[in-house]
């Protein structure tokens, strides 16, 4: 059956390009080792892009690790990919052991329950000694998930010669990576140093001694920070594992300050003319009518012609994702040029001004974000029309929205 007009088409050739690009600057970042190895991230449904045309991308792409939330993503991940590792960064809840051992995932983990869970769940399943790898997260300044530093010698406790867990890998998130001063990341990784020096005089056990270093988010890899995680991975004798988020998308995060005009003319072109955008949204034209002077549009009249007036009703609103906040303020695109959207966004349709586009009818496509013709509408201009961040941007599209793979 025909469904309402209102899908996000997803670039699986642009992602799989993308993460092949943000593996080759990662390669030859630590020194003795061909490359860092990314963790793609792909929670929150993949940003919104899917999670189910995404992950397999990834791996198709090379990837041998992706990250997500939960048990939950991390369980709908693996009926996608039945061999790759799966990181599940927020930690794991009471009860969910079992089937986070039954899935072969690995856990980010940080406090007392998450080990008493995971050490219940290894010895009911007579696991044996070392053999449920996890990656202590240490809270470097963030202030949200993580060990704290005074914290941390209890913790190496849990990591003792009879335990079912092995320490695989220390990891931090870092708060700041896009500010190009640098000072909140470089205090972050002085306390991260502190945490490894520590944790590498712990008197040997077989599942005391990490293998991975996992730091670094897009913004990181594309920034200042990658060579000073890579020098601190080096010396401590871990591999490096880095996160890309954003920039698998397609999308490269701001920095600020801005970088000088150097390295944005050289790297950030390069890097923008490499990267490529994976998810396009869509809509159509329902109907199309004329309204003279005077007419208000939408809810309580926030828009009211001034002038004889064309206007598009659009299968889209704001329960499909687009921002209430963007009425009155934002066009979209149709017929290859940009048409304000007029009125309050409803739940479900919105209006668009299409008086100076010649040629406009129902079924014409609408670009809610992504190109048409030379026009493009990227998560930024809706991020910075609504007071938000692309992020928020590309996980507020709805469920209800189709992803279709292209």
């Amino acid at each position: 059956m025909p469904t309402r007009p209102c899908w996000a088409e997803i670039s699986t050739r642009a992602f799989e390009d993308n993460y092949r690009f943000l593996e080759s600057l990662a390669f030859g970042q630590v020194p003795g080792q061909p490359h860092a190895d990314l963790l793609a991230i792909v929670k929150a449904d993949a940003y919104g892009h899917s999670l189910a045309i995404c992950a397999p991308a990834a791996v198709r792409a090379g990837a041998r690790w992706l990250g997500v939330t939960s048990v939950e993503e991390a369980v709908a991940a693996r009926r996608f990919c039945p061999q790759t590792r799966i990181l599940v960064m927020g930690g794991i809840f009471p009860g969910q052991g079992p089937a986070l051992l039954q899935h072969s995932l690995t856990p980010v983990v940080w406090a007392a329950d998450q080990f008493e869970e995971l050490e219940t769940a290894a010895n009911e399943a007579g696991l044996g000694v070392g053999s449920v790898p996890v990656h202590l997260e240490i809270d470097t300044g963030m202030s949200r998930q993580g060990v704290a530093p005074d914290d941390l010698e209890k913790i190496l406790k849990r990591f003792g010669p009879h335990s079912p867990l092995r320490l695989e890998a220390v990891t931090t998130h870092l708060c700041a990576s896009d500010e190009t001063d640098g000072e909140a990341t470089s205090a972050q990784l002085r306390c991260l140093e502190d945490v490894l020096t520590r944790i590498g005089s712990v008197e040997p056990a077989p599942a005391s001694a990490p293998e991975w270093l996992s730091v670094g988010a897009s913004a990181a890899l594309l920034g200042n920070d990658i060579k000073a995680i890579a020098k601190l991975a080096y010396q401590s004798g871990l591999r490096l594992l880095l996160r890309p988020g954003l920039a698998l998308y397609g999308l490269v995060p701001r920095f600020a300050p801005p970088f000088g005009p150097d390295r944005e003319q050289e790297f950030f072109l390069a890097v923008r003319t490499r990267l490529r955008p994976v998810l396009t949204w869509k809509t159509r034209v329902v109907g199309v009518r004329d309204i003279p002077s005077g007419t208000p549009v939408g809810y309580n009249g926030t828009f009211v012609a001034t002038e004889p007036m064309r206007v598009a009703l659009l299968a889209a609103g704001y329960a499909d994702g687009l921002d209430r906040r963007l009425g009155n303020r934002f066009s979209l695109l149709v017929r290859g040029e940009r048409a304000p959207l007029v009125g309050r966004i409803s739940m479900d349709q919105s209006v668009l001004d299409v008086t100076e586009i010649p040629g406009v009818e129902p079924g014409d496509e609408v670009v809610i974000l992504g190109t048409q013709g030379s026009e493009t509408i990227t998560a930024f201009d809706h991020a910075d029309a609504a007071g938000t961040i692309p992020w928020e941007v590309f996980t507020r599209i709805g469920a209800r929205v189709a992803r279709i793979e292209v």
